[in-house]
């Protein structure tokens, strides 16, 4: 159940910004955000050992996508294609809305069910499935979003209400000074009611093998900012144990 924080200011010098926690079984192999893909040079992401896709990716346009489980459908299944070749495909475009556009027209009884974020800097868009044939495709507003198993700023998921009202009333990170503190403090959140259990926090701990295992910030900068690359920090670990550090957009790694 991992867990997408959205903030869209139109008008900002930094108009997207994203906050990240990946949370899977712990033994899942993968490997941090680079160039892994030939046939994609111009692409960033997370690499899943498992099944050869991506949970989180920009491009060189200055495209980013997410893929995040639906509720009850953790892990592959043999008779279904892996949803992280998703985000790979969202990131062929050179802009979001292509993007939405070229995936609305999918076919989700392909996939387990999901949610898929895919953002720029003017637009963003929400591509739900739930296992069936037809995805909804649905702009994300301005403001603070947040995301994770269910519906967008799903009231019913406990960590949402919890968590949103947190961030909302946080300073948003200052990308030109480099200060994310406040974020990343809530990204290594270890609360939870005890009514809900430990995979409810931000950061999930667990003993039974799964819990989150990387986290990232991300800033898509305005188009007038024309030689400004995107910035994006990562944390190969629980953030709040694991330190965040600069992935090179420029990096052939």
């Amino acid at each position: 159940m991992c867990t997408l924080v959205i903030l869209r200011r139109p008008d900002h010098a930094w108009p997207l910004l994203l906050a990240a926690n990946r949370d899977e079984m712990l033994d899942r192999p993968w490997q941090p955000p680079a160039r892994h893909w030939p046939d994609r040079p111009d692409v960033v992401a997370g690499r899943d050992e498992l099944a050869g896709g991506t949970w989180l990716g920009v491009n060189d346009h200055g495209v980013g996508a997410a893929i995040l489980n639906r509720i009850g459908s953790l892990g592959p299944t043999t008779d279904k294609r892996s949803r992280g070749e998703l985000v790979l495909e969202a990131l062929d475009h050179a802009d979001a809305a292509a993007a939405a556009e070229a995936l609305a027209g999918l076919n989700g009884s392909a996939y387990r069910s999901f949610n898929l974020i895919i953002a720029d800097n003017r637009n963003a868009y929400w591509v739900r499935s739930t296992g069936e044939n037809n995805v909804v495709v649905a702009p994300v507003p301005a403001g603070l979003n947040m995301i994770t198993s269910g519906e967008l700023n799903d009231a019913d998921s406990p960590r949402i209400p919890q968590f949103l009202r947190r961030f909302r009333d946080a300073p948003p990170p200052d990308v030109d000074s480099g200060d994310w503190s406040a974020w990343e403090d809530l990204l290594a959140s270890r609360l939870y009611d005890a009514a809900d259990g430990p995979n409810e926090a931000m950061c999930i701990v667990t003993d039974r093998g799964y819990g989150t295992v990387s986290s990232s910030l991300i800033a898509l900068p305005s188009p007038e900012l024309v030689e400004q690359d995107y910035v994006w920090r990562f944390a190969a670990g629980r953030p709040g144990e694991a330190p965040f550090e600069r992935v090179g957009a420029t990096d052939t790694s």
